[in-house]
């Protein structure tokens, strides 16, 4: 059972401590199969997940087709310079190419090409059905 909230602390969820654990132990089993058909798709297109992802990350954006460095450096949660290097990686592969940004010449524009767009599609096909599984595990454990 919970705990009494005290005055200004919030109460503690009545879900018994077993069941608790046993939704987090099945969303993180959920999550890194999930993980682990990703990085399996990806080696199946001849891609890493990193590159994946930051295909994926230049068309996150409302309104565009491309992200700079530091967004998706952002979106990767890693260093500009680490993204510079993947950046490089993906464009000697073909999957995507720099562009100067038109309004702000310091700024620099990565844009998919036809292959990275090609390679996305299939990619984020792959990936639909699997997220709809784990989707229903989120659910089931953010009821906690």
């Amino acid at each position: 059972m919970g705990k009494q909230a005290t005055k200004g602390t919030p109460r503690e969820p009545e879900v018994p401590e077993k069941e608790h654990y046993e939704r987090l132990s099945s969303f993180r089993w959920q999550l890194r199969r999930f993980l682990r058909f990703s990085e399996d798709a990806c080696r199946e297109e001849g891609v890493t997940m990193l590159h994946y992802q930051l295909l994926l990350h230049t068309q996150g954006f409302a309104g565009r087709d491309w992200a700079s460095i530091g967004e998706l450096a952002d979106r990767l949660q890693a260093q500009p310079h680490g993204v510079v290097a993947l950046v490089t990686r993906c464009e000697q592969s073909g999957l995507v190419e720099r562009r100067a940004s038109a309004r702000d010449g310091r700024l620099v524009e990565v844009h998919l090409t036809v292959a990275g767009r090609r390679c996305l599609r299939r990619l984020a096909q792959k990936h639909r059905e699997e997220l709809a599984s784990l989707a229903a595990v989120v659910d089931a454990a953010s009821d906690l």
